[in-house]
C-alpha cells in the first residue's frame, strides 16, 4: 500500500487506497499504481474490492460504478441463458445486435402477455410450446390452455388456461 484515504463508513466504504503491485508477473504487466476501493454492500452485506486506474473520481463512485456494471454482466448472463441463441446468423456487428434486439423482443412480448392474463407457466416453457407450434395455424388461446394436447401432426404441447383470445 502507498497512500490511504479517509472515507465514510456510513455509505459502505471501508478504505479507499493507493497501492502498487508487487508480484513478478503483475508488476511486469501493471508497473503503475492502482486505486483499491474496498466496499461492503449495506443491501447484502457482501464485501466487495475494486480496482481501477481512474483517480479522479470519489471511492463512493467507483462502488457504484462497479456495481452498475455488475448488473450488466448479470443481464448478459440473462440472454444466454433465456434467449437461447444457438447460432448468430450473420456475423457484422449489426446482424449479431439485430438478432439480439429481436430475441429480447420476442421475449418481452411473451412476458407482457403472461402478466397480462396471469399464466402460472413459466416464460421458458410458454416459449417453448410457440416455439414447438410457431408453424401451426392455432390460435395461442387454444395453445395455451389448461390441459395437454396432441394436435393431428402429432405435436406435443402443455397448453394453459388463457382468457381474452
Amino acid at each position: 500500500m502507498c497512500e490511504s484515504r479517509a472515507v465514510d463508513r456510513t455509505t459502505g466504504l471501508r478504505c479507499d487506497q493507493t497501492i502498487k503491485l508487487t508480484i513478478g508477473y503483475s508488476k511486469a504487466r501493471y508497473p503503475e499504481k492502482l486505486r483499491r476501493v474496498h466496499f461492503v454492500d449495506p443491501e447484502t452485506g457482501q464485501s466487495l474490492n475494486f480496482l481501477t486506474n481512474h483517480f479522479g473520481v470519489p471511492a463512493l463512485t467507483v462502488a457504484k460504478l462497479y456495481k452498475c456494471r455488475w448488473q450488466i454482466e448479470l443481464f448478459f448472463k440473462w440472454i444466454k441463458q433465456n434467449l437461447r441463441i444457438k447460432v448468430f446468423y450473420g456475423t457484422s456487428e449489426n446482424a449479431v445486435k439485430t438478432q439480439i434486439w429481436i430475441a429480447i423482443c420476442a421475449y418481452l412480448l411473451v412476458a407482457i402477455m403472461k402478466k397480462k392474463y396471469g399464466i402460472e407457466e413459466s416464460l421458458g416453457r410458454i416459449l417453448q410450446i410457440l416455439s414447438v407450434n410457431v408453424f401451426q395455424k392455432v390460435a395461442v388461446s387454444e395453445l395455451l390452455t389448461d390441459s395437454a394436447r396432441i394436435n393431428q401432426e402429432g405435436l406435443f404441447y402443455n397448453q394453459l388456461e388463457f382468457n381474452g383470445f
